[in-house]
């Protein structure tokens, strides 16, 4: 039997088995799925989509091209990767997953960035963001802002270690970045900035509804995953299969003095960061140290939630998703590694602030509240439906519009 059968078998049997999962279990299934989209049209859709239509426009009016060239002296040295990298890193911390892939996709279509530079920058511009941190895990979950702190430092400078260290991958002879290279020059950087819009050619109404179209589809796609994982997760679940991978990491956990009690989340977390981090921060068996250390891992490996969209945009480039696996191992571990070193700095405002509110209700659902998580929190669930509901007409009369005209 050859390596392709067997790959064909194992595929199939996987297929085979899942469905007969999904039809012996269909009332967790529907409850996943229900929780997978409200997830997605109430806070994925409304959060993503401004972030992602502005970078097409950015790139379109050639915006990128002039932050690439005022960042290049920045970005060439310590990543090896052109300074347009910049532009993918902050949009990609700032706007959370799947948003560097995505950009990095663009520029490597655009024919900004080499085959290699794209496979080192997709690796370390793709982070949770600060909302979720903060107003998810920190307050939703662990009702202690401190935690956020703490998850923010290790997730955001881990993901830069990933960076300087992927700058070794590769043939040196990739990149051409030279000591001596001149300082930017900000006429020359508007001169690239019009040569980039003009070599567009396309007039600012197509380029709008081009930014729409793409940034729409992109969104169904993920939704499609967050929908998918999040049914997976429970059906593994309830088939006892991820109870028996956990109980199997129950030694390594007791190797590394963590609570054998984390294995479940744990490896609920590989699959899908938000059920994890949850679940995580409900074992009541464990330290709160132990729980950060956790999550820190799970946010920096993003679970195959994340790992499944971000191979689905890469897909349509010859971006390599190894490099980017390996990259999220990487950032668990340099994650979990600096939340232990940052612990002690921040343990006494985190214990005083758990002791002071063990069971308080996230920021969120506080009355009298004006935080910044409860504004973004109330928007989601008020506006958020409506909001991708409107989006998602006006993807559709875009699409008849251009695959269907009127004659």
């Amino acid at each position: 039997m050859n390596k392709s059968m067997l790959k064909t078998i194992v595929l199939g049997g996987t297929a085979l088995t899942l469905t007969f999962a999904l039809l012996t279990y269909p009332k967790e299934a529907l409850e996943a799925s229900v929780r997978g989209l409200n997830t997605w049209w109430k806070v994925v859709f409304p959060s993503l989509l401004p972030f992602f239509i502005l970078s097409e426009l950015l790139i379109g009016f050639g915006v990128v091209r002039f932050i690439g060239s005022i960042l290049e002296p920045l970005m060439r040295p310590l990543f090896r990767v052109p300074g347009v990298g910049g532009f993918a890193l902050a949009m990609g911390m700032g706007s959370g997953f799947p948003s560097g892939a995505k950009i990095t996709a663009r520029l490597r279509q655009e024919e900004q960035l080499s085959k290699t530079e794209a496979e080192r920058l997709v690796s370390f511009t793709n982070s949770s963001n600060p909302i979720f941190i903060f107003g998810a895990v920190a307050v939703g979950f662990f009702s202690n802002a401190a935690v956020g702190i703490i998850l923010a430092f290790a997730h955001y400078l881990g993901n830069i270690l990933v960076g300087l260290v992927m700058r070794f991958y590769g043939k040196k002879a990739d990149t051409t970045y030279s000591a001596s290279t001149q300082r930017p020059s900000l006429i020359q950087a508007f001169k690239e900035m019009h040569e980039a819009r003009i070599k567009d050619q396309r007039p600012i109404g197509k380029l709008l509804g081009d930014a729409v179209l793409s940034s729409v589809q992109s969104l169904l796609m993920i939704g499609g995953f967050i929908i998918l994982f999040s049914v997976l997760n429970k059906l593994l679940f309830v088939m006892n299969i991820t109870t028996f991978i956990s109980s199997s990491l129950s030694y390594l956990f007791s190797l590394l003095q963590l609570s054998t009690a984390l294995s479940l989340p744990f490896i609920s977390g590989l699959f899908e960061i938000t059920m994890g981090s949850q679940l995580t921060s409900q074992t009541a068996e464990s330290t709160l140290f132990q729980q950060v250390i956790i999550v820190s891992f799970i946010l920096g490996f993003s679970g195959f939630s994340v790992h499944a969209q971000v191979a689905s945009i890469l897909a349509e480039t010859d971006i390599r998703f190894f490099p980017f696996f390996c990259a999220r191992l990487m950032h668990g571990l340099f994650a979990s590694i600096l939340a232990i070193l940052a612990w002690k700095p921040f343990e006494q405002n985190i214990l005083s602030q758990a002791q002071w509110s063990p069971h308080a209700l996230p920021t969120f659902l506080q009355e009298g509240t004006t935080s910044w998580s409860q504004i973004y929190f109330e928007f989601c669930t008020l506006y958020g439906p409506t909001f991708t509901i409107l989006l998602l007409f006006t993807y559709s009369l875009l699409y008849m519009k251009r695959h269907f005209p009127l004659k």
